[in-house]
């Protein structure tokens, strides 16, 4: 006979506890913790109380990616909200996902020096007739 049997050894006895076994799962936890779900409770707590402090005048970015100047807080949760001149939307407080800017509301909108309509911008031959 080449191949000698083998014979299955004897359990240790003892059975108790060891921390050494235990060890890598709680450092793994430990890594986890500071590396990932405190830092994002700390964000859902800073973003929390940026939507708490929304004020008139405040530019704000929704979760739907509308941007738009604060006008009136009507109540708790309702924001009524400028989204270009003349056209106001009510929004949810919990839905506002960034604040853009701060401060008192504008006088005339930036981008077009105070003209009424048309945003800015002009249609060029359009209106023209063709030959």
């Amino acid at each position: 006979m080449l191949i000698s049997p083998a014979y299955a050894q004897a359990a240790a006895s003892g059975g108790g506890f060891d921390i050494v076994s235990i060890l890598p799962l709680i450092l793994i936890f430990a890594v986890f913790y500071f590396l990932l779900i405190r830092p994002q409770q700390k964000r859902m707590k800073k973003h929390k109380e940026m939507q708490n402090n929304l004020k008139r005048g405040d530019r704000i970015l929704t979760g739907g990616g509308i941007l738009g100047r604060i006008v009136k807080v009507e109540g708790d949760d309702i924001l009524i909200v400028e989204i270009a001149p003349e056209v106001k939307v009510r929004l949810a407080r919990a839905t506002v996902s960034e604040l853009v800017g701060q401060g008192e509301p504008v006088a005339a909108p930036a981008n077009d020096a105070g003209a009424k309509g048309g945003g800015g911008q002009k249609r060029v031959g359009l209106d023209k007739k063709r030959d």
